[in-house]
């Protein structure tokens, strides 16, 4: 059974009509059966008398049903902004009737009501046509004070369109019109309303870079012409007064009023545009994660900073390339990378290897040390969303098959899909990038170069960077982030490691874990590796395992080299992985003649090595040149000594003859070589001239065969020549 109360909303359904009619509980005979109603939406309906037998039954018999929904139910609540205007016209009202409300039921009833108004004083202050429609306007909006507010809401038409007059000129008048009462202006009627949307498509909504006041002036030119006249080879329109054309406020108010927002975006800037920076953003990223896992956001960035060489600190490399995994539930940062090289699947592939990294481990690398609570995350998720650019193709079709994890590619240019991890490079910027040396900034002129001012390497850039990241994982609150119901009942923190932690308890099941060896093979990017004689050669270096000595792989390959795939982790080149198939793998270790690329990355090693290229084909301009001046003086003493013997050989001599006496004619040769080249030695130990006389160089013919020498003749020709030196000074 439904009470009957005060102030309830009884809607009548009408059975023949659509329109059911309204009415409401103004007063209930304590003891009786009659209900004072009055219907609320007749203008000038007055209360009537109803029994409570009559509306239980209609009740019952489903011809009328309790509303809740009071049609004047904003009324009860005075608006903030309402005008003191409006109070002031609400309390007048309230004055002239607020002794008759209270006057029950006598009001109620027609021949008591008229008695109690003409009795009463105000009424003699003013019409009683007022204070009956004060009295209804009150029991109609729910019986209280701010039933009486004004309905200025209603006035103007609003949202109508006024008619077009003759003579008349619709909205404010010019201020011309005080000097010139003929020159009101034009109405904007429909023809002028369709030249207003041609003019819009034409040289609004096609050119992003004018704005509307330079449409409209093309507008004017174009369609409110009163011809052309030829200036020389220009054709120059003619434009009527001012007044005869439309303002600048009538083409933008229509222009408002009409225009379709999205269109307008879309023709101007695009669609792509569009999605990125202009769609409403009423979604959320983290209602499609379920727990720590779900989904994994991956992305990279130039970073604002150049760095230095570890090999060399004088030589700038350039701006770093930065790559963030973050779980998208949690918000927590599981991963990193930086490198040089731009945005592949090779970086790519790194920064996913990274969050399946011990995190203890990797920042002991660094010189840091956290206990494994600090950075627990080492785990592969459910999916991973990411760039077409790096993560498109058969190498990611593979990673899908090996690992069990799916891609969601991003469209090109909406980095906006994928915005908790774009939102951590601006974070990493504002937090820490922006402060190092080497930052790049807005140069004004006369400002100092800030590449210049770069000090940090990769190495150091990278260890930076992870403070970073586990001070964010450990400590940043996320005051946006949409906590649901569970977790404001556990207390959850929106903090990262909290809510992985809270995840991990209450939504895990999404983490996957493979073997070291499995995610090695499956995400380290592959290259060819070439076994040569001099050892496994790989990326400009060499290698070196227990399998390739014991099986004499550098023996064989100088009968001939060959290829094998392997995986490598360009943050730490000393080490490769030979893939064997069949899920197999052997590590090679670079060999000690190779140790300067210890402790850098390999992009500091191409570095290196494109330096010496660089350096080498510098060179050969050099090495050209010289080789031109050896062949030309070679080929000039060749000649020279051509026709030099030529000249000796002015009386032919037989082959036989010339070859005979090889053996003599060195022996002849050896004698005179030793003669220019012996030292004579003066007092004191200083050089001179030589002293000692030579014989006089014969001819072969003339020199006769030497007699063989005994022992003592050797003897007594030795102590001849020292006694010969002797004289000469020497001691």
């Amino acid at each position: 059974m439904i009470s009957i109360v005060v102030n309830m909303i009884v809607e009548w359904l009408e059975s023949d009509t659509s329109a059911n009619s309204l009415e409401r509980v103004l007063w209930c005979d304590p003891g009786g059966e009659a209900v004072i109603m009055i219907p609320i939406q007749d203008s000038k309906s007055l209360p009537i008398v109803r029994t409570r037998e009559e509306i239980e039954a209609a009740f019952a018999q489903e011809a009328a049903i309790r509303r809740t929904l009071d049609p004047f139910a904003a009324v009860a609540g005075l608006p903030p902004d309402t005008p003191a205007k409006h109070l002031e016209i609400r309390d007048r009202a309230w004055i002239k009737i607020c002794s008759l409300v209270n006057q029950e039921p006598d009001i109620y009833f027609g021949d008591r009501r008229k008695r109690l108004i003409m009795n009463d004083p105000e009424a003699s202050k003013g019409a009683v046509d007022n204070i009956y429609k004060y009295l209804c306007k009150y029991w109609k909006r729910g019986m209280t004070k701010n039933a009486l507010l004004p309905d200025f809401n209603k006035c103007g038409g609003s949202g109508k369109e006024r008619a077009i007059k003759e003579g008349c000129k619709r909205g404010r008048k010019p201020k011309v019109v005080m000097v010139d009462p003929t020159k009101l202006g034009v109405n904007v009627d429909k023809a002028m309303r369709e030249i207003f949307n041609i003019a819009i498509k034409q040289f609004f909504n096609t050119r992003d870079e004018h704005p509307l006041r330079r449409a409209y002036a093309e507008m004017r030119e174009n369609y409110f012409n009163l011809g052309y006249r030829e200036q020389g080879e220009v054709r120059v329109p003619i434009m009527p007064a001012e007044h005869e054309m439309p303002t600048y406020g009538q083409f933008a108010y229509w222009h408002e009023k009409q225009k379709n927002l999205v269109h307008s975006i879309v023709s101007r800037k695009g669609r792509r545009a569009y999605e990125l920076r202009h769609r409403p953003l009423l979604g959320n990223s983290t209602k499609y994660a379920f727990g720590p896992g779900s989904i994994f956001q991956v992305d990279a960035t130039i970073a604002d900073v150049y760095l230095v060489a570890g090999y060399d600190r004088s030589r700038i490399i350039g701006r770093p390339v930065v790559y963030f995994c973050v779980d998208v539930f949690s918000r927590l940062c599981v991963g990193l990378y930086v490198g040089l090289e731009g945005p592949s699947w090779l970086t790519g592939m790194m920064a996913l290897a990274n969050s399946t990294t011990d995190k203890v481990s990797f920042c002991a690398e660094y010189g840091i040390e956290i206990s494994a609570e600090d950075w627990p995350c080492g785990f592969l998720p459910e999916q991973i969303t990411a760039d077409r650019g790096e993560f498109i193709g058969i190498s990611s079709d593979n990673l899908v098959d090996n690992l069990n994890i799916s891609f969601a590619n991003c469209p090109p240019y909406r980095g906006d899909l994928k915005g908790i991890v774009e939102r951590s490079f601006r974070r990493a910027n504002d937090t820490l990038i922006k402060w190092v040396p080497g930052a790049v900034r807005k140069r004004e002129q006369g400002d100092p170069d800030y590449r210049l001012e770069a000090k940090l390497t990769i190495h150091e850039f990278t260890r930076v960077l992870i403070l970073m990241v586990i001070e964010y994982n450990l400590f940043h609150r996320l005051d946006h982030y949409p906590l649901d119901r569970d977790m404001i009942s556990d207390g959850v923190e929106p903090v990262p490691i909290e809510l992985w932690n809270w995840g991990i308890a209450n939504r895990s099941g999404h983490l996957r874990e493979r073997s070291p060896d499995t995610v090695k093979l499956a995400l380290l990017p592959r290259v060819k590796a070439t076994i040569t004689c001099s050892g496994i050669q790989c990326n400009g270096m060499f290698y070196s395992c227990e399998r390739a000595i014991s099986e004499q792989w550098f023996i064989k390959a100088r009968q001939g080299r060959w290829s094998v795939e392997a995986s490598h982790d360009p943050r730490r080149p000393e080490t490769i992985y030979l893939n064997l198939g069949n899920g197999r793998f052997e590590s090679c270790n670079l060999l000690p003649r190779e140790s300067r690329y210890k402790d850098l990355c390999l992009e500091e090693i191409q570095e290196f090595h494109e330096v010496q290229k660089q350096k080498s084909s510098l060179h050969k301009s050099r090495r050209t040149q010289s080789l031109a001046e050896f062949h030309a003086f070679t080929k000039a003493t060749i000649d020279q000594a051509i026709e030099l013997s030529a000249a000796a050989q002015r009386q032919p001599i037989s082959k036989n003859k010339r070859t005979s006496n090889i053996r003599l004619n060195r022996r002849e040769g050896k004698e005179h070589l030793r003669q220019e080249e012996a030292w004579d030695i003066k007092e004191e130990g200083r050089l001179s001239e030589v002293g000692i006389q030579a014989e006089p160089f014969l001819p072969a013919e003339n020199i006769e065969s030497p007699e063989p020498l005994t022992a003592s003749s050797r003897k007594k020709k030795f102590l001849e020549v020292i006694e010969r030196v002797d004289g000469g000074g020497y001691r």
